[in-house]
């Protein structure tokens, strides 16, 4: 009789310079099944040494750290080709400028400090899985505000949209939008496998990372215009 495999823990760092933080994350978490939390971090500088050695799924990144700050550390971690952490940006509030370079730099979602216990588990496994973006509400929100005060859509990205097939960019349209898979298959009807499979080769075709990623794209290139805000 064989036992049925487990589904490995999220193995999560924590960076704040804060230690209250820290410590408060880290109670909430370790409480979660499937959340492991491997280490704390208490700034960027040791946000990107910690993730090197402890080899954490996602890292729960203050923006506004002393030394290196969160923005940095995210483009740190995430630059190399073969990076598969993820980051999940921590603020204070839900509209700061400098979630919106966060993003820019990297990072997979974001998260607000007065987050419940179960807000900040499902962000962890989210952000985790690379499957949805984060609270997509506000992200869109914070996507389409700081979007529209950038100025005019950039060529070379528009260049690099150019390869996407019009089923493929109307997909990621609705990424951007804040639809899951589900939803974005009951809106164009069809199935959510064929959904996943656009998002895949979305993703591939623009060098993006993930859906987050792909938003900020949409945005960027004019694909999908702030409206409603």
């Amino acid at each position: 009789m064989t036992t049925p495999a487990t589904t490995p823990a999220v193995r999560v760092l924590i960076a704040d310079d804060q230690k209250m933080v820290r410590q408060g994350f880290t109670v909430l978490l370790d409480a979660e099944p499937g959340i492991e939390v491997v280490g704390q971090a208490v700034d960027g500088h040791d946000a990107v040494a910690k993730t090197a050695e402890l080899a954490p799924d996602v890292v729960l990144m203050d923006i506004r750290m002393p030394g290196l700050g969160g923005i940095d550390a995210t483009r740190r971690l995430t630059e190399p080709a073969d990076a598969t952490v993820k980051i999940l940006v921590l603020t204070t509030f839900d509209l700061d400028e400098y979630v919106y370079e966060a993003l820019r730099a990297g990072a997979s979602g974001f998260l607000l400090k007065d987050a419940s216990a179960e807000e900040l588990a499902q962000a962890v496994r989210v952000v985790a899985a690379g499957d949805a973006l984060l609270a997509p509400r506000i992200t869109k929100r914070l996507i389409a505000e700081f979007s529209r005060m950038s100025g005019a859509p950039r060529t070379p990205l528009r260049d690099r949209a150019a390869g996407l097939t019009e089923r493929e960019s109307e997909v990621l349209s609705l990424i951007a939008q804040g639809l899951s898979n589900a939803e974005i298959a009951a809106c164009l009807v069809v199935a959510e496998q064929t959904v996943k499979t656009h998002v895949g080769r979305i993703l591939v075709k623009l060098g993006l990372r993930d859906r987050t990623q792909a938003a900020v794209f949409a945005y960027e290139t004019g694909l999908v215009r702030p409206t409603g805000y």
